[in-house]
């Protein structure tokens, strides 16, 4: 972070417009109109961008990229830049979908959100007697008709269990189940099964699954979704009751990838390093939770992995906001 130690190293117009993306006579007729920089100029003639300029130009050029006109943001000094820039990242979050809002986090999600694999197991949840015996403990998900169709569809969404209605169990059906929705193959899953053989059932409900023989009355099922809602997974317990409980990733690989290639146009390399390390920490924290599912003699210890590492995440991506205001760079999208 510190430029004093460096050398002032000084870009020629054509290195410049290079690392902006724009033709050189496109930023020649920018300095022209605009005089968008105080840039010095060789005994040739030629114009030298500082770091500074460097810096003004980057947010200039991006700001001009989301609809500024840079007629408007010439006057502007760097710390007028730098506001545009955070009130329309901040507008953005607030309207766009799935944008990290820096207001009030959300309060904790109370229903275990459910999803549903078979086509008649949906029709029955949706019988008003029952959905009126479940309350408001359950969202469901579905139904979906097989694994495969439930894994595509809920590979980014917020699931705590599955409910599964299969006539038939057999050796290996967890495994084939995992191979055809990897997006599941942690989540915590429920069995509605007819007929399966003992050493079946028994390798299931050693493995963690719960099972439950059909056929059953609509109360009795009901009763034990309620059950299943109450009985949270204890990863999803613990994290709830964590005090100052972390928020969700803010940005994926793509946007964090977009915004380290910006660190070439600017002296310090500090937001590329950090979009590095949040993307690191991101699937290290992924890793943990799924080894937190799968192996239940080290859940306690993989729980505390993804506490802790979703705690170091949220600091760095606190880290990169701070150093990207201070580069005068729009935080990744």
């Amino acid at each position: 972070m510190t430029r004093s130690s460096r050398p002032a190293t000084q870009h020629r117009s054509g290195a410049v417009a290079r690392m902006l993306g724009i033709p050189v006579a496109t930023l020649r007729n920018w300095e022209r109109r605009y005089a968008l920089t105080q840039a010095a100029t060789s005994p040739s003639g030629q114009r030298l961008y500082s770091a500074d300029d460097m810096r003004r130009l980057t947010l200039v050029k991006q700001l001009n990229d989301l609809g500024h006109a840079i007629g408007q943001l010439a006057a502007l000094d760097m710390a007028q830049l730098q506001q545009v820039a955070s009130t329309h990242a901040t507008t953005l979050a607030a309207t766009q979908p799935g944008g990290h809002a820096v207001a009030a986090a959300p309060p904790p999600r109370q229903a275990l959100c459910l999803a549903v694999i078979g086509p008649d197991l949906g029709e029955r949840l949706r019988r008003p007697a029952l959905l009126q015996r479940l309350g408001g403990g359950l969202t469901l998900l579905g139904p979906f008709d097989d694994a495969a169709q439930a894994g595509a569809a809920l590979a980014n969404a917020a699931v705590d269990a599955v409910l599964v209605q299969q006539p038939q169990l057999h050796a290996g059906w967890l495994a084939s189940f995992d191979a055809a929705a990897p997006a599941l193959a942690g989540v915590p899953k429920a069995v509605l099964y007819r007929f399966g053989a003992e050493a079946s059932c028994d390798a299931l409900a050693d493995a963690g699954t719960r099972l439950l023989r059909e056929p059953q009355p609509d109360a009795a099922l009901a009763q034990w979704l309620r059950d299943l809602a109450t009985a949270r997974p204890a990863s999803a317990t613990a994290a709830s009751a964590l005090p100052g409980a972390v928020s969700p990733r803010r940005w994926s690989d793509a946007a964090l990838a977009d915004f380290a290639r910006l660190s070439p146009t600017i002296a310090c390399e500090c937001p590329r390093h950090l979009a590095e390390l949040l993307v690191q920490l991101s699937h290290f924290e992924a890793y943990s939770a799924d080894c937190e599912h799968r192996n239940a003699a080290d859940a306690a210890l993989h729980g505390h992995l993804v506490r802790v590492t979703a705690a170091c995440r949220s600091s760095l991506e606190a880290a990169l906001e701070h150093v990207a205001r201070h580069e005068g760079l729009l935080l990744p999208r």
